[in-house]
């Protein structure tokens, strides 16, 4: 039960880990099980199939309850009880709508149809608006700007599935974080400087695929 109070920086880094883990295996699980099933169903192997089928509906029923139980505690119990005169509130407000975004893109990872297309609806909503917020009162090494350029463009490239996107998105937060990385505090450094790396490494995986995309629409 919340008090509706803001959370302390323990208490929201807490929360955020705290459901991180428990989805985490979640998704792991249903990679590896989505992959199973998609291998017997090549090899016609309609026993193994349906066993399969019905360990991944549960799976996905333990991750929609996860990812619906935390976006309504972000909606309802905290997002509307971030202190107005703290000194870190639109760093909150970031890193509360960047929670929201990322539970939404898990809930478009496996949903399909209407529940696959609001899933994916609210998500994108979900990183405007913290991209929006982080641009107008982050700096551009801050750890959570870079953490939600380095989720969004993720989102972009596995949900959205426009590579292009992503990796514009993913360039220019590295563009203008390095930058500035003169001017990074000392104990943001190394949280900015390792999703900075992150960045780059996505980049270097997904050119490839955006280079692709724009030579198939040019064909």
């Amino acid at each position: 039960m919340f008090l509706h109070v803001p959370l302390t920086l323990e208490e929201r880094n807490l929360l955020s880990v705290a459901y991180k883990n428990q989805i985490g295996a979640r998704r792991a699980s249903w990679r590896i099980v989505t992959s199973i099933e998609a291998k017997q169903v090549s090899i016609n192997r309609q026993d193994r199939v349906d066993n399969l089928k019905v360990y991944r509906t549960k799976i996905e029923e333990e991750l929609n309850a996860t990812c619906e139980d935390i976006l309504k505690i972000l909606t309802d119990d905290i997002i509307p009880f971030v202190a107005e005169e703290k000194e870190e509130k639109f760093e909150c407000l970031v890193f509360y709508y960047k929670m929201k975004a990322d539970y939404y893109r898990y809930l478009a990872e496996f949903s399909t149809g209407a529940s696959h297309d609001k899933a994916t609806a609210d998500a994108k909503a979900s990183y405007d608006e913290a991209s929006e917020i982080a641009k107008e009162n982050l700096a551009t090494t801050h750890p959570i700007r870079l953490g939600l350029a380095l989720n969004n463009s993720v989102f972009y490239f596995e949900i959205m599935t426009d590579p292009s996107m992503a990796c514009s998105i993913a360039q220019d937060a590295f563009d203008q974080a390095i930058k500035d990385l003169d001017n990074v505090s000392e104990e943001s450094y190394r949280d900015s400087t390792l999703i900075m790396q992150l960045l780059r490494d996505n980049l270097s995986l997904w050119k490839e695929s955006a280079n692709e995309t724009d030579k198939n629409a040019e064909d």
